[in-house]
C-alpha cells in the first residue's frame, strides 16, 4: 500500500472527499516528521512507536576504489511494532 492507496481507502471508508483525505494524510505525515525531527517518540498504542536513534560515526570502504572512507554520525528512524499489531499479523 502506498500513499495514494491509503488516501483512496480513507475516502471509501469515511465518505470524505479525496482533497480532504489528501490534506489529512499530509498533515499527519508532517506532524509525525516534525515530532521525530525534534527527537520526540511518536506512539500509537497497539500499533507501534516511531523514534529516532543516533548511528555513530564509523569507517567504511568505497566499493569502487576500495579506499577507506569516513561515514559521519547521523540520525535514523526506528519503528517498534506494538503488541496488537504483532498479534494481528501472526
Amino acid at each position: 500500500m502506498n500513499k495514494q492507496d491509503l488516501i483512496s481507502k480513507i475516502v471509501k471508508d469515511t465518505g470524505t472527499t479525496k482533497a480532504q483525505a489528501t490534506r489529512i494524510v499530509g498533515v499527519f505525515l508532517a506532524t509525525v516528521t516534525k515530532a521525530l525531527k525534534k527527537g520526540e517518540a511518536v506512539t500509537f498504542v497497539g500499533f507501534g512507536t516511531f523514534k529516532t536513534a543516533v548511528r555513530k560515526a564509523r569507517k567504511g570502504r568505497n566499493p569502487l576504489t576500495g579506499g577507506a572512507i569516513r561515514i559521519p554520525k547521523r540520525k535514523a528512524v526506528r519503528f517498534s511494532a506494538g503488541k496488537a499489531l504483532k498479534k494481528a499479523i501472526n
